[in-house]
């Protein structure tokens, strides 16, 4: 089917429509954590066993995010969207009608199968909608949620438990889902690409790897065993070696190697990873130090993290003007050396201080934040041709699932490491947190060397 024409309307609507799926989502993937005690406590079930509900929606995710963007060539980017939306808020409605844990997994596999092609099939029809110049600017509006998502997350979630129950943390994804499905049915474009085979035996070894590496991650959380999680990370590693030696046999290929012969791409996608270690680890262990080490409530540890998303949104409204300015690769380095930095501040207040010190840490970390993930996942797909950008972006999409995950790990494994250390820290968990960020803020310094891979002038394209 021809690609149809995109009017300037639907051209102020669609980052609103994108926008209902990445807010959903961002929220989702954390308003659950602070909720699991109370749903343990209504079903009847060991906290510990909840685990099982957040590692059910992740491995679909995982598993099925890879062919998001062959579904969207295949049927419409239209079709795809809209059912995934229906998908995941019919799974947040059975998520809310749960009686036990069982039914809780099955319900929360439902809402993984919608959630895996919504943000890819939404940012892949965003791409193909605007021109090259104009693409930053509407994905810079669309991501917004993704960085208010985690925020507002653990917060909501406080106060539903507390002064409602814990179905309604499910019930609040469907008025969003609803105004999201009637503004795709009346104003989302339609896309296809010519219909090419499906890649199975790519998809199943690819797929089995990202599930092994999201299981091995997620479990991280429940032990802090060593052993499970490296042979984990090695099987995973060890089928995408695999997966690269049959994609250089495949005339078509899930995703094809010469992808990577993009270097914007390619730094794009290892700069996600790299700088994501120490970026996505931050929303778990700041609201964890704060309730542990400071003695707070969950609902204080929400507040205390609130201006983020205030300043994340004032970082949008000026990344355009300082990317056209001093370009992409001044911007990557500059800004992933600041946020090292600010994660290392943490480091700094000590027990006895305020927790109110943290506060204009984590309102500057909001700003550059926001810079640095419209800067990342915009140059990655500077430079894609037309016939490669869905199988791109799916892989972009997957990548950023994959990073965060390593992120919370690598998070949690270097806090639990320093808490067992009695001769390092003897009975001081705060100190175990402030060699933690130490860590984490370093190694987010580091990883803005990736980026002096890019040309001063890459990114010249997607200037307004």
């Amino acid at each position: 089917m021809a690609q149809v024409p995109v009017s300037n309307q639907v051209k102020r609507i669609l980052p609103i429509i994108l926008a209902t799926a990445i807010f959903m989502l961002m929220l989702d993937s954390t308003i659950l954590n602070t909720s699991l005690p109370a749903i343990a406590n209504d079903l009847n079930e060991s906290p510990l066993n909840m685990q099982n509900a957040i590692i059910s929606y992740v491995l679909t995710v995982a598993l099925l995010m890879p062919i998001s963007g062959f579904m969207a060539d295949r049927f419409g980017t239209k079709r795809v969207f809209i059912g995934a939306l229906m998908v995941f808020a019919l799974g947040s409605l059975f998520c809310s009608l749960s009686q036990n844990l069982n039914q809780l997994v099955l319900s929360r596999v439902i809402q993984g199968v919608g959630g895996s092609m919504m943000t890819p099939v939404g940012r892949l029809t965003l791409i193909k909608s605007f021109p090259r110049n104009e693409v930053v600017q509407a994905m810079n509006f669309a991501i917004v949620p993704a960085l208010i998502g985690p925020i507002l997350g653990p917060l909501v979630g406080g106060y539903m438990v507390d002064y409602l129950s814990w179905h309604w943390i499910f019930m609040i994804n469907l008025p969003i889902a609803i105004l999201g499905i009637l503004l795709s049915l009346k104003f989302l474009p339609d896309f296809y690409s010519p219909a090419s085979a499906f890649d199975l035996r790519g998809f199943l070894i690819f797929g089995a790897a990202t599930f092994i590496l999201s299981i091995s991650l997620e479990l991280l959380g429940e032990s802090v065993q060593l052993t499970p999680l490296l042979i984990g990370v090695f099987l995973g590693f060890l089928l995408l070696y695999f997966y690269y030696r049959h994609a250089k046999r495949e005339d078509n290929p899930l995703f094809p190697l010469d992808l990577f012969q993009v270097r914007t791409f390619r730094v794009g996608i290892l700069g996600n990873l790299a700088t994501r270690l120490g970026i996505s680890s931050v929303p778990l262990l700041l609201p964890l130090m704060i309730q542990i080490a400071y003695g707070k409530s969950a609902v204080v540890s929400g507040w205390i993290v609130a201006p983020m998303a205030l300043t994340a949104m004032l970082g949008k409204s000026v990344v355009i003007q300082i990317l056209d300015r001093i370009g992409y690769r001044k911007t990557l380095m500059i800004n992933t050396f600041l946020i090292g930095c600010l994660i290392c501040s943490f480091a700094i207040p000590s027990l006895e201080a305020s927790i109110f010190w943290h506060l204009p840490i984590i309102a500057v970390l909001g700003f550059f934040n926001s810079i640095q993930f419209t800067s990342m996942n915009s140059i990655a797909i500077a430079d894609l041709r037309p016939y490669h950008t869905s199988s791109g972006n799916s892989l972009l999409s997957v990548n950023q699932q994959l990073s965060i995950g390593f992120g919370v790990a690598l998070g949690l494994l270097i806090l639990k490491l320093f808490e067992g250390d009695e001769k390092l820290i003897p009975k001081e968990v705060h100190q175990a947190f402030r060699y933690t960020f130490l860590i984490i803020g370093s190694l987010t310094i580091i990883s803005g060397l990736v980026f002096r891979r890019l040309h001063f002038r890459d990114g010249e394209n997607l200037k307004s």
